[in-house]
């Protein structure tokens, strides 16, 4: 893009919800955008800002003079704890802290002769306050809604629930007395769902709980916007698409964004930026090439999601009695109130001898698409969806909160990808499950539809695809067409 003088650039201004599972959709979004000539400015918090640093040192957020690094605090309290913060507080402070710092950060880029003028703003879709800033100052501004299109109409019901009488529940018993499988079929574009099955944040008994009342204001934020991005494909979603555009015609679906970006070029500077929160652990390569074809279980329940002990435990003996190899990402703060380290006993480890590997982190699109990867045991965070999906590799899903349940039931329902586990887990459950999808006829047929979906999404972001048609489209309503 070099014909293109610095000035003259377009310069889209990304900023993420600060979670691991929102950076990193919003990196590769960027990327691709750098690629077409803008010059970027990616606005993590603080406090992401400083984990980062102690992840990746100091040179990952030093950027290029056409890829730049800035920063917003978030409203809470200063911390350096290495672990994802507190979900509720954090989604309150960024509702009603980051506004005004945000266009502080604007004044200082409008101000600023060294960078081109701010041409457009892409906003996470639960970072809507940019938006209205936006508006201010007259900027184009975009949404992107880093979870699944399943999820957000999910989400835009959450009104209908309370108009309709079922939220919010009057005690707790809903959790265990059935209510939960109570069947919905009036939501446009979602087939054969239970209560259980939509977004997690409606098991409310006050429809002032923090989370209800965020994300179904977030999602109806959305919908005011000049136009919402997807991270997934038109044939992967259709029928929620579908819905989704009858009543809001201007969506862009740019997905897989993994496999988009396969686009960028070899010669990229940016292709080696990370917004990795925890430090990598390449080790887990070795071991993997040794192991046969579609023979190992990669467990990872992301960046968020915690457990109790006794969870934690069920899984480690379910995996152990399966008798197959694993390599299972334990975070630091997987587990509630305990390091994980010191949970499972020395006979553990001996059972597991030379067939079980435990990592802190590692490159998981990069180990989904290791030949020795034959299931994947996950929480069913989109951003995982999607990379198994890249991957052709199925999923045994554990879902724990949030869109997480919509997922799952996405994946094992209408994709034909996955099985279960029940959400009060057993070591049995476990160890079957593993079996059947790694030696069972169901889980040669699930690897046969993965394999299915690994080829459309390949041909959907192939040149002339519906998703790299759609990002082009993308492009020109930011008003550059992205060739020189």
């Amino acid at each position: 893009m070099g014909s293109i003088s610095e000035m003259m650039k377009p310069h889209a201004v990304c900023v993420p919800f600060p979670a691991q599972g929102h950076v990193n959709p919003m990196m590769q979004l960027a990327k691709l955008l750098h690629s077409r000539g803008f010059h970027i400015t990616y606005v993590n918090t603080e406090f992401n800002h400083r984990r980062l640093i102690r992840s990746r040192g100091p040179d990952s957020v030093k950027g290029l003079p056409d890829f730049q690094f800035e920063t917003i605090p978030d409203g809470l309290p200063p911390s350096d704890r290495d672990a994802t913060q507190e979900v509720p507080p954090l989604c309150d402070a960024t509702r009603k802290n980051c506004l005004g710092p945000f266009k502080e950060l604007l004044h200082k880029l409008r101000s600023c002769s060294e960078v081109p003028p701010v041409t457009c703003i892409i906003t996470d879709g639960i970072m809507t306050f940019g938006i209205k800033a936006a508006r201010e100052f007259g900027i184009p501004e975009v949404v992107f809604w880093t979870a699944s299109a399943c999820s957000f109409m999910g989400y835009l019901q959450y009104d209908e629930l309370v108009r309709r009488g079922i939220v919010p529940f009057k005690d707790e018993s809903f959790m265990l007395d059935g209510t939960l499988d109570t069947p919905i079929d009036w939501i446009p574009g979602i087939r054969d769902v239970r209560l259980r099955d939509l977004p997690s944040f409606l098991r409310v008994t006050s429809t002032d709980d923090i989370m209800f009342d965020f994300l179904g204001s977030q999602a109806k934020n959305c919908l005011t916007s000049s136009a919402i991005i997807f991270n997934t494909f038109r044939e992967l979603e259709l029928e929620v698409l579908d819905s989704i555009s009858d009543m809001y015609p201007n969506i862009y679906t740019i997905g897989p964004l993994p496999m988009l970006n396969r686009h960028l070029p070899a010669e990229s500077q940016v292709k080696s930026m990370s917004t990795s929160l925890w430090k990598e652990d390449s080790t887990c390569f070795q071991w993997l090439h040794k192991r046969e074809p579609n023979s190992v279980v990669y467990v990872n329940y992301g960046s968020i999601t915690t457990m109790t002990e006794d969870n934690f435990r069920e899984f480690a003996w379910g995996l152990a009695n399966s008798k197959h190899s694993f390599v299972w990402i334990v975070r630091p703060d997987v587990i509630m109130g305990s390091n994980s380290a010191t949970v499972l006993p020395e006979e553990f480890f001996e059972e597991i001898k030379d067939r079980g590997l435990l990592a802190n982190w590692c490159q998981q699109k990069e180990v989904l698409e290791h030949s020795s990867v034959g299931v994947f045991l996950t929480h069913c965070g989109w951003n995982s969806t999607v990379e198994t999906v890249c991957a052709g590799v199925p999923v045994i899903c554990w879902p724990f909160f949030a869109d997480q349940q919509t997922n799952c039931h996405f994946a094992c329902k209408t994709l034909g990808i996955g099985v279960e586990i029940s959400p009060d887990v057993k070591r049995e459950e476990v160890t079957g499950l593993v079996k059947e999808m790694m030696e069972g006829e169901k889980g040669e047929k699930m690897r046969e539809k993965a394999s299915y979906w690994k080829k459309k999404a390949a041909e959907t972001t192939d040149i002339g695809g519906d998703s790299y048609h759609d990002f082009d489209k993308l492009i020109k309503s930011l008003g550059f067409d992205g060739r020189d």
